[in-house]
């Protein structure tokens, strides 16, 4: 077996690993506990890690490249960088969420969100379609906790 086969052995377990074992080897890759975040999340994060350590991370003139452009951006304001202009997520980004054994996916627009081909303005009118109760859509997604405030 090559390493190559080794590596990829190694990402596609990560789909059928139990999360506890998930967690612990984030402590081993990361030197720190595991995020909150949802299962999907560590699944990623872990198989970047693994890759990233196989094969090495960004080389350095593509990180000089990425400040670059961060810098034409904000002008080189490292404080600016690191500010979002509001909380909603990027356009594009896919947000995922089992409910009673389904699973719905919703994909972030520019001006709204998509659920089964179909706009909404906001999370809340897509977690209350699919819950048929009132939730807040940033709690449902799992974006907010409802116990703190971010």
């Amino acid at each position: 077996m090559t390493m190559t086969d080794t590596i990829l052995a190694r990402l596609a377990a990560l789909k059928t690993t139990p999360t506890p074992d998930l967690k612990k080897q984030w402590r081993e890759l990361f030197d720190t506990e595991a995020p909150p975040y949802n299962r999907r999340f560590l699944e990623s994060r872990l198989a970047y890690r693994i890759q990233e350590l196989t094969y090495g991370g960004l080389k350095p003139a593509t990180i000089e490249r990425l400040e670059a452009l961060g810098e034409q951006l904000d002008g080189g304001n490292i404080v600016l960088r690191r500010i979002r202009a509001d909380d909603r997520p990027i356009a594009g980004t896919r947000l995922i969420r089992e409910w009673q054994g389904v699973e719905h996916t919703v994909t972030v627009l520019g001006d709204g969100y998509e659920w089964q081909g179909r706009p909404y303005r906001s999370l809340s009118a897509i977690a209350r379609a699919i819950t048929g109760t009132r939730w807040n859509g940033w709690v449902f997604f799992g974006m907010k906790s409802h116990r703190r405030g971010a």
